[in-house]
């Protein structure tokens, strides 16, 4: 290799590249990424696929490059979807390619997707240190830092902190939804080019370690090239389980670890409170729905059940198992010099004479490292609880493994050894009390349709029916389970599609005759089974508040609340509210339904927990998180929320140790402000707002349900001018894509909804009927337009919406569109209806500019609109082959090679936007 891409000329100059704010040089190091891994990638593409194909790659780029830039100085001239020549000539150019040409193609694409997207990652952990090592950078707005210091100056006292610390019960709930197309051996490659990434950004780089760096990120480059990106089968759920696992070890346990001392430290700079990590509150734990989540995916069982506990509990007792073994490396105190406590050396004593299988470890110390034969002994019983959880040397339960680590703790401080306490006791009491011998708790997620049925067969002797039989063997094995496993790990019954109190009552009543106990057990420590109804289309969210006060107010079923601490959990569903509603409605609907649950259950003295089912995509209740929580109606918080994490969102978010901190950072503080807002005690929306936005919600309802759910044309545009029905070619997932086989919209589950829409550039789900709403409101005159720009810029539940809306606006491109409507036999069917689409779009890019006082989208984001802006002419290309292959297949061509490349360019568009579904 003759060029050093990242080679240091100059010390100094790297290091003011990395914490610069001035100009553009903050974004040197970006850019010097970018062009470094596309030369990287030119290389091994005339290595293995050969100059014409390199050179078609190129001529297809510069043709979308140039389509592009005409393209943003046309954005509101009339029919700026017809594209002229450029895109023409790329079409022709693909017509022209063979399948295994245009897979090279492809190939070459979405591999640079991949790198630049492992690019923007590494700046983003630039920056991040960049602001806390710069004095004269403000805090972001979403930090700890930051949201403290708003707190201070609003007068919020370190008592009053501290108190709301003590509330927060964070759970990120990771689930299995097929939204992440990427290979679990393509994102361990991802890693290692990461990883040499960030050692090439070093001001201190010796020529020859740039070289081994470059080389080592050219030889994945290599590796990916030739290495299959797309599945040939889809997934298993045990293989889903395993993905899900992927994420502890590396990223978020580490991540947890420094999470608290970073809080502590936050707190000593801002509050000056001399506080110590160790003695903070918990505030996040982990769910799961890998391997629980049987609504409309058969292929999870009992067995796939067990199979997501046996592995959750093997990754955090191997945990464990290291940190157990660090101590018995660092615990070097000597009992001779410093005599441990007296509790310390009974239980010492204890193990000694009634654990024969430990004394052998115990004994290869020296006699006097009494607190390296006590790691030792420890030790082997986690080993027994991880090989053998019924032998008699196992630890019964986490509790019990505390109490030992406890004890060793205490007895360090006894010989005034606090600092070894903090340093190495403290992070692993935390770890325990985190994810205890069960990593993180299990749901179970069944369809209300599925328990009436099962219910109904039972009651007419009908025991041994499908539905019957599926729903009462998933309740017979929680019961076993909940036995054989830490209690905790399975809690949790997610009930889709709850329409009544009655759906929540018939669950508990088919669990207890299932041998599940339901009510906790304070003795035991089983903190039973509660039912979670999750309210998901527009009507059952307006019903919800009605539906938990007749729940609540049922006498058997209160007396479970009382086991349970008076708590319940309500879960909302973003997705299919959208998909019923649109964007606008089931924004608005959403937050309705929150405030109300919360109004019902203080009148019911419940208190209400909230699982949010957000998407990754904002058609699916995505954006960013931090903003999301911020903006809940006042007063509608307890502390305690849920949120899922789904597909690539887990991967974006927590594939690295840095970002799985800051992520979590952003949503605790979120959390703390919310705890702490001064308006906590009024409705949060004024009645004039209020007022506004039922009236516009119920414009943007009407105009989404005459052009979308009830439109004839809707069904076969979407079917043919969408990949919708090659989406199972990508074999993302082990669910399929429908709830019924030979379903219609309604029985499309929403990641196929977003996903037809997404890839097909049109993003209708997030922002179809919005500008109906906001122009035709501000059309009423000046106050209404007044009002509306107020909102904007006081009204936090406003704000996001348009700020989510204007996110979806980025990612349509109606030329792109356009060529996918080609897709449509019936002319007219199509001409009708992408029309629709067409006025709509500029209706609501023209809205949201003007109330957000824009005169481009994202002017308040310039980084993410530069990031958009240099892939967009990378994406253009997949798109056109996207097309030019439905075309072929549906025109009657069938191969296996085709079928590869079309979920080829499924992935690699997902790459490029960020989105599947």
């Amino acid at each position: 290799m003759d060029e050093l891409y990242w080679k240091v000329d100059s010390p100094l100059a790297r290091l003011a590249e990395l914490t610069s704010f001035a100009g553009d040089l903050w974004e040197r190091p970006l850019r010097r990424d970018v062009r470094s891994l596309g030369k990287l990638l030119g290389t091994v593409i005339l290595e293995q696929a050969g100059m014409p194909v390199f050179e078609r790659e190129e001529q297809l780029r510069q043709e979308a490059i140039a389509h592009r830039r005409r393209l943003y100085h046309a954005e509101f001239a009339s029919q700026a979807w017809q594209d002229g020549g450029r895109l023409q000539a790329a079409i022709d150019l693909i017509r022209e390619l063979s399948l295994d040409d245009a897979g090279q193609i492809v190939k070459a694409f979405s591999t640079f997707f991949e790198l630049v997207n492992l690019a923007e990652i590494q700046h983003r952990k630039r920056r991040l240190r960049a602001v806390r090592m710069a004095p004269e950078a403000a805090d972001k707005p979403g930090s700890l830092r930051g949201t403290l210091r708003r707190l201070r100056e609003r007068g919020i006292q370190a008592e009053q902190l501290l108190e709301a610390l003590g509330q927060i019960e964070l759970v990120p709930v990771f689930t299995a939804h097929p939204t992440e197309v990427a290979r679990r051996v393509t994102r361990t490659k991802r890693q290692h080019i990461a990883t040499a990434l960030e050692q090439l950004n070093r001001p201190l780089l010796f020529d020859a370690e740039a070289a081994a760096h470059q080389q080592a990120i050219l030889c994945e480059i290599t590796a990916l090239w030739q290495t299959e990106e797309i599945r040939r089968q889809h997934p298993t759920v045990e293989n889903e389980i395993d993905m899900g696992l992927d994420h502890y070890s590396p990223f978020l346990i580490p991540a947890l670890r420094d999470f608290y001392p970073d809080l502590a430290a936050a707190l000593q700079e801002v509050y000056l409170l001399p506080i110590t990590p160790g003695s903070l509150p918990t505030v996040v734990r982990f769910g799961s729905w890998i391997g629980g989540d049987r609504d409309g995916n058969p292929s999870v069982t009992s067995a796939s059940t067990r199979a997501a506990l046996a592995g959750a509990r093997a990754v955090i007792l191997e945990s464990y198992l290291a940190d157990v073994a660090q101590l018995g490396e660092v615990l070097t105190s000597s009992g001779c010099r410093v005599p441990p406590s007296a509790d310390f050396r009974k239980a010492l004593q204890g193990y000694r004479q009634t654990m024969p299988g430990a004394v052998g470890r115990m004994a290869a110390f020296p006699s006097c490292e009494l607190y390296r034969q006590f790691m030792a002994a420890v030790g082997y019983r986690l080993e027994c609880t991880l090989e053998a959880p019924r032998h008699a040397d196992a630890y019964r339960c986490a509790e019990d493994f505390y109490a030992d680590l406890r004890l060793v703790r205490d007895s360090l401080d006894h010989h005034r050894a606090q600092r070894l306490s903090r340093s190495y006791l403290d992070p692993l009491l935390r770890k325990v009390d985190t994810f205890g011998f069960h990593l993180h708790a299990l749901d179970i997620r069944q369809h209300a349709r599925l328990h009436r049925q099962a219910a109904a067969d039972i009651e007419q002797g009908q025991g041994d029916s499908s539905a019957s039989r599926t729903v009462m063997e998933a309740l017979e094995a929680v019961a076993v389970l909940k036995r054989q496993f830490p209690p905790q790990a399975i809690c949790r019954y997610v009930i889709s599609g709850a329409q009544s109190a009655e759906d929540v009552l018939l669950l508990v009543k088919l669990a207890r005759q299932a041998g599940v106990k339901v009510a906790a057990d304070n003795e035991s420590r089983d903190p039973g089974l509660m039912p979670v109804p999750l309210f998901e289309s527009i009507e059952d969210l307006r019903n919800a508040p009605e539906i938990c006060h007749r729940l609540w107010h049922d006498e058997d079923y209160r007396n479970l609340l009382d086991s349970w601490g008076g708590c319940q959990e309500v879960m909302l569903g973003y997705s299919d509210s959208n998909k019923d509603g649109g964007m606008f409605t089931s924004t608005w609907e959403l937050y309705k339904a929150q405030r109300a649950l919360h109004r019902v259950a203080r009148e019911s003295h419940v208190r209400l927990r909230l699982f949010h089912g957000r998407g990754g995509t904002v058609g699916r209740g995505g954006g960013p998180t931090h903003r999301a929580i911020r903006c809940q109606p006042a007063g509608a918080f307890s502390g305690g929320i849920r949120i899922t994490e789904q597909g690539e969102v887990i991967n974006w978010k927590y594939a690295d140790v840095v970002l799985a901190r800051r992520n979590l950072e952003l949503m605790v503080a979120a959390c703390l402000e919310n705890l702490l807002s001064a308006d906590t005690d009024s409705e949060g929306i004024c009645s004039e707002w209020e007022s506004a936005l039922e009236e516009m919600s119920l414009l943007a309802l009407s105009f989404y349900r005459r052009h979308i759910v009830e439109n004839p044309d809707l069904v076969p545009y979407f079917e043919q001018a969408t990949p919708v029905q090659e989406f199972e070619l990508a074999k993302i997932g082990s669910r399929p894509a429908r709830r019924k086989p030979a379903g219609g919209i309604d029985d499309l589950r929403a990641i196929p909804w977003v996903f037809g829409w997404m890839q097909s550039r049109h993003v209708l789900p997030g922002w179809f009927g919005v500008g109906h709403a906001l122009s035709t409101f501000a059309e009423k005159g000046a106050d209404a337009r007044r009002l509306l720009a107020q909102m904007m810029r006081d009204c936090p539940f406003f704000t996001d919406l348009i700020r989510n809306v204007e996110l979806a606006l980025t990612k349509v491109d109606l030329p792109i569109a356009w060529r996918y409507a080609q897709l449509v036999t019936d002319s007219g069917l199509r001409e009708r209806f992408f029309a629709l689409v067409d006025a709509e779009y500029r209706r609501t890019l023209a809205a949201v500019l003007e109330v957000a006082g824009q005169r481009s989208l994202m002017e308040h984001e310039p980084s993410l609109a530069r990031s958009l802006r240099l892939r967009t002419p990378y994406v253009d290309p997949l798109s056109l082959m996207q097309i030019e292959l439905l075309r072929r297949r549906r025109a009657g061509e069938e191969s296996d090679a085709l079928n590869y490349l079309l979920a080829a360019t499924i992935h690699g568009i997902a790459a490029g936007l960020r989105n599947t579904g």
